[in-house]
Formats: C-alpha cells, sequence, structure tokens
C-alpha cells in the first residue's frame, strides 16, 4: 500500500468513526435529557478511563438520579439500608488504526506499515463496607498486523489491577491506603505515568499510602513495576529485581497553586545502558511547581538522578518547564503556551560517571511518542483551540537538540538509535503535530493524531529518514 493510500484510509476511518458516533451521542442525549424538575438530583459520576476505582456509584441509589440502559450491572445494591455498600461493573474499550512511515525513523528498516491497536478492559468495583474497596481490573490487547511487536502491544489476558483499599478520617484529614496491583499516575507524568499512548497500561505491584489534611498531602509507596510476559494467560510478574519506591509531600499555596517535592528510589538489576549490562541503583529527587491564575497556567518541574551504573557512579537530571495564557473570553478560548524540556545525556562513555538520565515511566503523548526524554533538548510552541466545549485543537511545532553530542539520540521510552552516539551534529530534527479530540457524550470519545518528523543530518547518517504517523482512535466506557 502507498502512503497516499494509507493517509487516505486514516481519513476516511476517521469519517466513518465521527459520523458513528455523532449517531451514538445523539442517542444518548436523547436518553440522558431531563424529564422533569432536577433541582436536588444527584449528579451521575463521571466515568473515569484512567481511573476507574475512582468513581462513586452510589448516588443510583437515589430514585431521582438520571437512568441508563443496564444501571442495574452499575448499581448492585447489597443492602436497602446500606447504599455504600454495592458491587459496579464496568468496561473500557479503545480501537485505534495506527499509520507509522517510519518507526524508529526507519533505523532499522523493515518495521513501517498500518495497523490496529484494540484494548479491552473490563473490572468488577467491590464495596463491602463505606470505608473499604476491592478493586479488580482485567484487560485483553491486540496489535493486528504490526509487524514488529514489542512488550506494551499485546497481552491476550492479564490482570491490570487487583487491590484492596481502605480509607480513614483520621485527625480533620483522610488516610487512604492500597496493597495489590494497581495503577499510580504522578501529578503531569513526565516521569511517572499510567502509559496510556501505548497499547498496555504500565501497572504496579504495590503498597501504597496517601494522607490528606487542607492543603497539606503526603504520598508514600513502595511499587514493583509489571513486565508483560504474554506466553500464557495471567502470567504477567513484578519481582524485586525492578523496584520504584518512594514519598511525596504537596502544599497548596493559595492564589499560586501547588509546590511538591519528592524522594524516589529506583532499583533495576542487570539494565543496560549502551549495550552494557549493570545493576542500577537511583536516587532521585524532584521538584514542582504549577499552577494557574487569571488567564495563565505554569507547570515547572526538575528531577536529579544519582547513585551507582555498575562501577559508574550517576550524576543526571532534567528540567520541564510548561506554561501557556489561555484567551477565555475570545471566540474559541485559544491557548497559547510552549514547553521546553532537558534532560542530560552521557558526554564521555569511558569515564566513571554516567549522565544518561533515565526517564524512568513516561508517558508517550508528550514527545509525540518518537523521540525520548534522555539526551534532550526540546522547545515546542502550542496553539489549543475550542471550538466548542466538548472539542479540543491542538497544533504544535517543535525542535529538539541532544544535550550532548557523547550520547545517542533516543526513541521512545528510551532506546538508543543506533548509529547516534558519537556523531557531531546536535541537531536531532524538527516535527510538526496536530492533534483532535472530541468528547461526543459521557461514553463515547475520538482522537486523531497527526505528526510529521523532519530529521537532521544525525539521524540521516545513521540511515534514518523523515517520518510520518497517523492514527484515529474511538473510546468507550460504561
Amino acid at each position: 500500500m502507498t502512503v497516499t493510500g494509507a493517509w487516505a484510509r486514516v481519513l476516511g476511518m476517521a469519517t466513518i468513526v465521527v459520523a458513528a458516533s455523532g449517531i451514538c451521542a445523539s442517542t444518548s442525549a436523547a436518553q440522558d435529557a431531563p424529564s422533569g424538575d432536577t433541582q436536588g438530583t444527584p449528579e451521575r459520576p463521571k466515568i473515569l478511563p484512567n481511573r476507574r476505582w475512582a468513581e462513586d456509584w452510589s448516588v443510583l441509589a437515589d430514585p431521582r438520579s438520571a437512568r441508563e440502559p443496564l444501571d442495574g450491572l452499575k448499581y448492585i445494591a447489597f443492602s436497602v439500608d446500606h447504599p455504600e455498600t454495592y458491587l459496579s461493573l464496568g468496561l473500557n474499550i479503545r480501537e485505534r488504526v495506527e499509520i507509522d512511515h517510519a518507526p524508529f525513523f526507519g533505523v532499522p528498516p523493515g518495521q513501517k506499515g498500518e495497523w490496529g491497536l484494540s484494548r479491552l478492559e473490563w473490572h468488577a468495583d467491590l464495596h463491602p463496607g463505606s470505608h473499604v474497596q476491592i478493586f479488580s481490573q482485567f484487560q485483553s490487547a491486540y496489535a493486528p498486523g504490526k509487524p514488529v511487536q514489542s512488550p506494551v502491544d499485546r497481552d491476550r489476558l492479564d490482570v491490570e489491577q487487583a487491590f484492596i483499599g481502605v480509607s480513614e478520617p483520621i485527625r480533620g484529614g483522610t488516610l487512604r491506603l492500597r496493597v495489590g496491583r494497581q495503577l499510580i499516575a504522578i501529578d503531569l507524568q513526565r516521569f511517572a505515568s499510567v502509559r496510556d499512548g501505548p497499547n498496555l497500561r504500565q501497572p504496579y505491584d504495590a503498597a501504597y499510602a496517601d494522607y490528606e489534611r487542607g492543603v497539606w498531602r503526603v504520598t508514600g509507596a513502595y511499587t514493583r513495576p509489571v513486565e508483560t510476559h504474554d506466553v500464557r494467560p495471567f502470567d504477567d510478574y513484578s519481582d524485586n529485581r525492578l523496584t520504584f519506591s518512594g514519598i511525596l509531600l504537596r502544599r497548596q499555596v493559595r492564589g499560586l497553586g501547588q509546590v511538591s517535592a519528592s524522594y524516589t528510589r529506583y532499583k533495576h538489576d542487570a539494565a543496560v545502558f549502551a549495550n552494557a549490562p549493570g545493576d542500577e541503583r537511583r536516587d532521585i529527587v524532584d521538584l514542582r511547581f504549577n499552577g494557574a491564575r487569571g488567564g495563565l497556567d505554569w507547570d515547572i518541574e526538575a528531577m536529579k538522578q544519582t547513585g551507582r551504573f555498575g562501577a559508574q557512579r550517576i550524576e543526571a537530571g532534567a528540567f520541564g518547564l510548561l506554561g501557556g495564557y489561555t484567551f477565555a473570553g475570545t471566540a474559541w478560548a485559544p491557548r497559547l503556551g510552549a514547553s521546553i524540556d532537558v534532560a542530560t545525556g552521557d558526554h564521555d562513555a569511558r569515564d566513571q560517571t554516567l549522565e544518561t538520565f533515565n526517564p524512568l515511566f513516561p508517558n508517550g503523548y508528550y514527545l509525540a511518542d518518537y523521540t525520548g526524554y534522555p539526551n534532550l533538548i526540546h522547545l515546542k510552541p502550542v496553539m489549543t483551540l475550542h471550538p466548542t466545549r466538548s472539542l479540543n485543537l491542538m497544533t504544535a511545532v517543535a525542535a529538539q537538540w541532544r544535550q550532548t553530542t557523547g550520547d545517542a539520540i533516543y526513541i521512545f521510552p528510551g532506546f538508543p538509535l543506533a548509529g547516534t552516539a558519537g556523531s557531531p551534529q546536535r541537531y536531532t530534527g524538527t516535527y510538526g503535530e496536530v492533534r483532535v479530540d472530541w468528547i461526543i457524550s459521557p461514553h463515547y470519545s475520538v482522537g486523531c493524531d497527526v505528526v510529521h518528523y523532519a530529521i537532521g543530518s544525525a539521524i540521516r547518517t545513521a540511515g534514518g529518514h523523515d517520518a510520518n504517523y497517523g492514527s484515529v482512535e474511538i473510546r468507550y466506557g460504561w
């Protein structure tokens, strides 16, 4: 299939998906339309695709609440006198078609093409009491047509989450405890995310504690990131070879936003940097300040990494600045913004200091899924428009360089691109991106993403070429 034909197929699918979703939206709107006085009627909870355990469906115990088909499965009551004791069932479906003209910029060859990414998640949320929760979520994911599949592409059947949670009011605050397999997202998810871009999310086998009181919040966790195996059903695993644990302190600052500081310990036995294995131990300190005032918003984060990799000493770090201004009183509420990101690379592979930044568990959407965070300088002006409250249009043009030519150019999430380490050219390339997200109804949403990446001479010398990417995605939640 030619590139032109492939793009036509993506655009054709986008048209079909949007039209079909529009019909679904009209049907849903007709079902949800109020039939009388709704004053005092409890609001139905919003579906939270990445946090289904946070939904509270006990509102359906109130007969005045709006009804939808299958609500008898969203709220299965155990006691009329205790509406907070119930079982709720639900599912997520995400179907995506991708066209990638040059995965890894064509180095190595043979990976380009078009394929599907299919992910089905279903869950059971049991509340045996007002302060106890037992949550389980299963997943099945496939990547039909993808020529080379990575561990984040396919998992035929496994447990995504299975934890017991307890919440208790203590000394004017709320303590939350969770033990088991779970998704954990940290703030903006630059470096610790649920990894929603690829087909499989990143769960953790973890003990998690969170205490919130007034303007203060303290979170701590011991986690073992789950690794996909997929030889047989239910064989994903974690062990003490890979752990990520620490404590995070947040404080709300009146009128400004939130400041936070964290310390984490990252341990990875037999890790690989520059094709050399070694036991990796990183002590990580992270500082962040984010907020909004008037039309202005900002998010500033700095991370320092020290420790050991084999016989080498680790000295690495990263900085991210994201900000913008929204013209709320203008048609389409345009937001003009920019982000600047810098992460260290290894200046000299022969010395006893490793300076390559470890991006940990990053968010692929943040860098358009092509390059990774190590050894990076990234400048990205962005414009976002809201033609309607439910429609979001983002356009961006970004330029990237290496922080040092002694280290490689890295592909998401942190794979060195062969032939780039040591080449004299610092400029990596420039990409343009257009993304459209449409929330059609409380259950349906559609996303379309197009990226063109014009590479620099360092990638071209290594055998790469310009890259084109397109995707159409439909999401359903119940």
